[in-house]
């Protein structure tokens, strides 16, 4: 069985997305493949241009955004998507974009971010997630 972590990226919130570039992070640096899922909000925050730009958090933590920010700045936290572009560096992490959300958004794989490899239907991404160890959902 390979060694391998895959997420399915669902939500394209602050709070959702660095947890999502800090497990990959952990995994690559462990050895581990990981596979990234993205889907419906998940896959806007990977349109050209918003992933430097996104500062969107759940609207349950608004008010937290700010003091948030402020603290990741004063500690030098790099954004989520710096996180995620290093542990691509890393390793072997795989960004796909949902084959059917793509559709449903009118867009096509050049609308999306280079950090993006490929678009893929979700029963190729569950094919490939089984053959994994763990499975997360973001």
């Amino acid at each position: 069985m390979p060694n391998k972590l895959s997420m399915v990226v669902f939500s394209g919130t602050v709070d959702r997305l660095y947890p999502a570039a800090i497990m990959a992070s952990g995994a690559v640096a462990m050895g581990m493949d990981v596979e990234l899922f993205l889907t419906f909000y998940g896959l806007d925050a990977f349109r050209m241009g918003q992933p430097q730009k996104n500062q969107k958090m759940d609207v349950n933590y608004a008010e937290l955004a700010p003091m948030l920010a402020q603290l990741m700045k004063e500690k030098n936290v790099p954004s989520w998507y710096e996180m995620l572009l290093k542990a691509k560096e890393m390793g072997n992490v795989r960004v796909h974009a949902c084959a059917m959300t793509l559709d449903l958004m009118g867009m096509k794989k050049e609308h999306l971010d280079p950090i993006v490899d490929d678009v893929v239907g979700v029963g190729e991404f569950v094919s490939n997630a089984k053959e994994g160890e763990i499975t997360l959902f973001l």
